[in-house]
């Protein structure tokens, strides 16, 4: 790859990793806000939940604009939109305040996906793609590592209100360098010769839905483990805070380092003449399927064992999220990127809404996680089906 794509995506690399250090923050300071707030697994599930009911309906208008607008100032201003929600959040008092600025982020923070998709599809070449969405996608896995490290260690000696102010402000940050070095749209020239597809013409199609319920499941099992882990090490496996903070970060190291190398790998096989479609949903079937490692992990009673089974779960869990938006970037092409990505969010991302809720749920009436990862597996077993089996289509989509 050139040098300004280097510098490019690793600024993409840097924003996903920021954008989920934001959205996990209130899992991460769980423990510490909710003894200050008063409130019970199930209202914090609730909460916990708000970011979502933003967050997925706006990706279909957030989609809409990047196919529309210069992806790039679109992005910048979700950017900024976010990271001014996230500082704000240090000052609140009461849930009501919380809950209406979980709603402001997810607002910002739809606009990510999109913008992604848009600009890699744009910008890289099909043998590229699964290193670039690979290191993306790596950067939403070291969010979280980064948060529970730092962020716990951090909230251990600050409190958790220091932690948000100090996020939101070098969030802002990142804002500098991108107006630098942000790549040119080059979607424009296209735009001029073919319209883009409507949104009807896109949910028509069997592959773009195989896509989209299939993300939904995976995204069930990912944001347990993005929001509910920090609080399962804690109150089940009974951790320290600076022992969640050090130990309860593994899983997320391990899934940001098999992220970056399934993407590389598929892209091996692409280059010695593996068709496109077909290496990625095999790295997608395997990586959920072998997923569900978590399940024994939350049987076992020895913490270590339990522990290294969670990280492996993690790992395999990489190799899917490491391909499955290359898959829809080369399933949708250029023109279609941006509102193919945000219907995907849209619908893959209904289980933020219901999950976390469902599972303070499960927790407050069970007074254990185990079945709470029984559903996870669950989840993770459907979503392989709807990868290998509903998606029929094996190149890129003639929207002509």
């Amino acid at each position: 790859m050139t040098r300004p794509q280097w510098i490019f995506l690793s600024l993409l690399v840097l924003s996903v990793c920021i954008n989920y250090i934001d959205r996990g923050s209130l899992g991460i300071a769980g423990p510490l806000l909710r003894s200050d707030l008063k409130l019970d697994p199930y209202e914090f599930g609730k909460l916990l939940s708000a970011f979502f009911w933003t967050y997925a309906p706006m990706q279909i208008v957030s989609g809409w604009l990047v196919d529309r607008f210069n992806v790039n100032h679109v992005y910048a201003t979700g950017f900024f939109v976010w990271s001014v929600a996230t500082l704000i959040t240090g000052s609140i008092s009461t849930a009501s305040e919380l809950l209406l600025l979980r709603l402001v982020l997810g607002m910002g923070e739809s606009v990510a996906y999109p913008a992604y998709s848009k600009i890699i599809s744009a910008n890289f070449p099909e043998h590229h793609r699964g290193l670039a969405n690979g290191l993306i996608d790596s950067g939403s896995k070291l969010g979280p590592a980064i948060g529970v490290l730092l962020g716990g260690l951090f909230m251990a000696e600050l409190g958790w209100r220091v932690f948000f102010w100090g996020m939101g402000f070098a969030s802002l940050l990142w804002l500098v360098p991108w107006f630098i070095w942000a790549p040119k749209d080059q979607i424009v020239e296209l735009k001029d010769k073919l319209p883009t597809p409507s949104l009807k013409r896109i949910l028509s199609l069997r592959a773009a839905w195989g896509n989209y319920l299939g993300l939904l499941c995976a995204n069930y099992v990912w944001y347990f483990i993005v929001l509910w882990l920090p609080s399962y090490f804690v109150t089940e496996r009974h951790y320290t805070p600076k022992q969640m903070a050090l130990l309860g970060s593994l899983p997320y190291w391990a899934v940001a380092l098999a992220s970056s190398f399934g993407g590389l790998l598929a892209d091996r096989c692409i280059s010695r003449g593996g068709q496109p479609v077909r290496v990625r949903k095999a790295f997608i079937a395997g990586g959920l399927l072998f997923s569900t490692l978590i399940l024994p992990a939350a049987m076992v009673k020895d913490q270590t064992i339990s522990l290294v089974l969670l990280s492996l779960g993690c790992f395999a869990f990489g190799f899917f999220s490491s391909n499955h938006w290359a898959l829809a970037q080369t399933l949708a092409g250029p023109l279609a990127a941006g509102k193919w990505t945000g219907l995907a969010n849209a619908v893959g991302n209904i289980p933020g809404i219901l999950a976390p809720w469902f599972t303070g749920w499960v927790v407050r009436e069970t007074g254990e996680f185990y079945y709470a990862f029984v559903v996870c597996a669950i989840f993770a077993v459907l979503g392989t089906f709807f990868y290998v089996f509903v998606i029929d289509r094996y190149e890129t989509i003639n929207w002509s």
